[in-house]
């Protein structure tokens, strides 16, 4: 499984404050711990007004560097701004994201093509995001083909499907799993991830449901995720799914995962 740490995010309350603050210190506490419980990637997303942006994803890079050697994943929903950014970057990470909204693909794609910079592709379009698990796919397989041309490998493609909140889509997870099987059995080489706590918003105990979603998710074929790697929860359901999948012999990950404190009794 491959945790991209979701807590250097603007549109969590306490991180945006530090931001806001500009307080190094606590941005820092965050690459470091989330780093330490397995983190491969740091998601890294300012969530300020457009205006803001800019200034502050650099200033956040600068200080997640400075703290450790996990590489970074950079968010935003400019392209350009994702693409003004690799400069910045000391380490290649991976771009969040593209898509066939209008020239996103070919504003990021060819600039990564050679590179080890990975890339998240969403299933939406200037359409919007579909529901059915069939488009999903199509949208996928353009995606893919897009990358392709520019010489991007699919061991750097993650597609993410993207789940709606189970409170306004009660089919939410059924129609993300079928899309998940379908990419699975064409492109068994490219990654499959999600934003994982979307599918809770809006609910009541949203562990519960994040736990479940990431379990049913992973045997489905989704092989990574953006989810809170700070979570004792969040790591007992990877390694124990991980486990029960046949994933991990003798279960020597789990126990290790366990003696190590990553989950609790």
């Amino acid at each position: 499984m491959i945790i991209i740490g979701e807590k250097i995010n603007g549109f969590i309350p306490r991180t945006l404050a530090a931001i806001e603050d500009r307080d190094e210190k606590y941005i820092r506490f965050l690459a470091e711990k989330q780093s330490e419980r397995n983190a491969k990637y740091l998601d890294i997303c300012a969530g300020v007004a457009p205006e803001k942006e800019r200034d502050t994803l650099k200033w956040l890079c600068e200080v997640v560097q400075s703290a450790t050697d996990t590489p970074i994943c950079l968010d935003s929903s400019d392209p350009q701004i994702l693409v003004d950014m690799i400069a910045e970057i000391e380490v290649p990470g991976m771009i969040n994201s593209v898509s066939l909204e209008a020239n996103k693909c070919e504003i990021v794609l060819s600039k990564i093509a050679d590179s080890d910079w990975k890339v998240i592709a969403l299933t939406c379009d200037d359409n919007g995001t579909p529901d059915d698990p069939s488009v999903k796919f199509d949208i996928a397989c353009k995606l893919i083909a897009k990358a392709n041309a520019v010489g991007i490998t699919n061991d750097r493609i993650f597609i993410d499907p993207l789940v709606t909140t189970l409170a306004t889509k009660e089919n939410s997870l059924v129609s993300f799993t079928k899309a998940i099987r379908l990419i699975r059995a064409e492109f068994p080489d490219v990654h499959i991830t999600s934003g994982l706590s979307n599918i809770s918003y809006g609910m009541p105990n949203r562990k519960a449901i994040n736990m479940q979603f990431l379990s049913l998710s992973m045997a489905a074929g989704m092989d990574s995720a953006i989810l809170d790697p700070l979570s004792p929860d969040m790591q007992a359901t990877i390694h124990a799914t991980d486990a029960l999948l046949g994933n991990d012999e003798f279960c020597m990950e789990y126990i290790a995962a366990y003696r190590a404190g990553l989950f609790d009794n």
